[in-house]
């Protein structure tokens, strides 16, 4: 009883919290409040995760002897990756894997609503598989984690659809924003790969929780930045040759990553409800590709500060350490090229056998190898002026993940913002571009958005898409339709349609199934004739419908076949060829107008 009054009493306390805002605080401001909160609970959510793994994965590996392989490298990522799916298993109970992909089908069929536990069990699970060795990386989860967060304090304080779709873009900017530390890389990151359009009203509430995640991130963990970087010898004209083969040759490497994830996706779709096959697959292969190269352990990070931050050929050994190539620096370049080829699919084995990360820290960690492995090969063969070897690594951080995301925006300001570089913002807008163009002449989607794309389900700038994808089939349905059995004579026929809306009657067996429809307006000659009401019947009127709608039609499919039959109306079918209802042209561009005029307000 006292917990009942309890929960009573704050519900109350509640509602007059909101009625309290409804009446003193003005909209557009409290949006500025909900995103300062959201931008905070992002900084956190990064600070925790990044904790978590650090502490994981400096207990688990603090004794290793950095000169000779360790065969731990073949338990830990198994028990990470068995952990983990015992916990979305038994605590989660819900798939939450492909983090971003999941927050593009939030916006583009739920009305960007995520579910509350996304507040924080990506960052649980991600911190264990990746803490034990899991070859992913933890941004993809703390996207998840700021853009649930955005959606259920927008849920919680009861807001539209339009606003809970700007604060999952405020969750998503924050949370890179934070993570990176890098406030325009954040806010660049919601507008090209969550592709949500920016008036000049929602654009402030973005920018603040960019600032504020960044502001709060600095505060918790001081002012250093996740990866350093001094440029060592400045951009010159001379060098853009050389730029542009590195974006192409990044915006391949991109495709060789796109192919080979999706290429091992579908391998471990097959064991969709075989865990325990996943697991064994899944955690061999990534144990075994750890245990050869050590440099595929967690994120990857400290390698990528190796490369970018090396002088010497015996800073560029430093990679070597931990695996059987350990003291043969002859082998590097071997070794690179090795590990750039492998880390997809470890990232793919992590995420198959059942663990939980994402493909951002890959990206950067294979463009990082890629650029290096370019500019050791340029200047081995003497291609052209020498291009310095750390430089041509941090570009090709940039194009690879330009090339992967198609967000060559997102590359360019991630890249210059989280290292300093700067000075090199000529040349990493050369080979992010070049990435950009290279990748698109294959794939026409980012690695995020194709699962949707073939599915139709993916939202685009492009407005007329964007409503369409936003439009719900189901919501356009009308069920209120009045059937007739194919042995009803007309005089029953006519007082059917006395009390029918429409002009359609459906004709269906005793199945449900739809056998054919009848007009109205086609009856009109005989309507009146009293004496042939018992000469004909429901089949001899009917006539097929000009085309069928499934219902898992897309609306983009609904408006074509509309188009192609100019029907005022056509019939959805689920599988079983049964009837579900009538979608309406008058209904379908009534909402389509209503949704247009709402996402051009301001």
């Amino acid at each position: 009883m006292k917990i009942a009054h309890i929960e009573e009493k704050c519900s109350t306390a509640f509602l007059a919290l909101l009625k309290w805002r409804e009446e003193h605080v003005s909209e557009r401001t409290f949006k500025l409040v909900l995103a300062f909160l959201v931008g905070f609970f992002a900084a956190v959510a990064a600070f925790v995760l990044h904790g978590l793994i650090n502490q994981i994965g400096a207990l688990l590996t603090s004794s290793f002897n950095r000169h000779t392989a360790n065969w731990l490298y073949l338990v830990y990522p198994v028990v990470g990756i068995y952990l983990t799916s015992l916990f979305v298993r038994y605590v989660v109970k819900d798939n939450i894997s492909h983090g971003i992909t999941r927050i593009l089908y939030a916006i583009s069929s739920k009305q960007s609503r995520l579910r509350g536990h996304n507040c924080w069990t990506s960052v649980v699970a991600s911190a264990i598989t990746i803490g034990f060795g899991g070859s992913v990386g933890a941004e993809a989860p703390i996207v998840l984690t700021g853009s649930a967060i955005g959606s259920n304090l927008g849920k919680l304080f009861r807001m539209d659809n339009k606003t809970l779709m700007l604060l999952v873009g405020c969750g998503a900017a924050g949370a890179i924003a934070g993570i990176f530390k890098a406030p325009i890389a954040g806010l660049v990151f919601t507008l090209e790969v969550l592709m949500i359009d920016l008036t000049m009203t929602s654009l402030l509430p973005v920018l603040v929780s960019c600032v504020t995640a960044t502001c709060f991130t600095y505060i918790f963990s001081g002012s250093t930045v996740l990866f350093s970087f001094h440029i060592d010898s400045g951009w010159t004209v001379e060098r853009v040759p050389a730029c542009i083969l590195l974006g192409a040759t990044c915006g391949l490497i991109s495709l060789y990553f796109i192919r080979t994830m999706t290429f091992c996706e579908g391998i471990f779709g097959r064991f969709k409800e075989r865990p325990l096959v996943r697991l064994l697959i899944g955690g061999a292969i990534l144990s075994l590709l750890i245990f050869l190269f050590p440099s595929l352990y967690g994120e990857g990070y400290r390698d990528i500060n190796l490369l970018l931050n090396g002088q010497t050929q015996a800073d560029w050994d430093g990679i070597l350490r931990n695996s059987l190539f350990s003291g043969q620096g002859n082998l590097v370049i071997l070794y690179v090229s090795l590990v750039l080829l492998t880390k997809v699919v470890a990232t793919s084995a992590t995420n198959g056998g059942g663990g939980c990360g994402g493909t951002f820290a890959p990206s950067l960690f294979v463009g990082c190898f890629g650029g290096f492995l370019f500019a050791r090969f340029w200047n081995i063969y003497d291609i052209g002026i020498y291009v310095p070897e750390k430089n041509f690594a941090l570009l090709g951080m940039a194009g690879v993940m330009s090339g992967v995301m198609h967000a060559p925006l997102t590359g360019i300001f991630l890249i210059a913002e989280i290292t300093g570089g700067y000075d090199l913002f000529l040349p990493l807008m050369i080979v992010s571009v070049c990435s950009y163009l290279t990748i698109c002449i294959f794939e026409p989607h980012s690695i995020y958005g194709m699962r949707l794309a073939k599915q139709g389900k993916l939202i685009t700038h492009h407005t007329d898409h964007a409503v369409l994808t936003l439009m719900s089939l189901d919501s356009v349905i009308d069920r209120n339709y009045t059937a007739v059995e194919p042995d009803m004579e007309l005089g029953n026929i006519i007082h059917k349609i006395s009390r029918s809306r429409h002009d359609l009657l459906p004709v269906l067996d005793t199945a449900g199934n739809l056998l054919g429809e009848i007009n109205i307006s086609n009856l009109r000659h005989i309507v009146f004739r009293t004496e042939l009401y018992h000469h004909f019947k429901a089949h001899q009127l009917m006539m097929p419908p000009p085309a069928t709608l499934r219902d898992d039609s897309t609306m983009a499919m609904v408006m074509k076949m509309f188009d192609r039959t100019h029907a005022d109306g056509l019939p959805v079918l689920d599988s079983d060829n049964r009837l579900k209802g009538y979608i309406y042209r008058q209904r379908i561009y009534g909402m389509y107008r209503k949704m247009v005029a709402d996402m051009s307000q301001d």
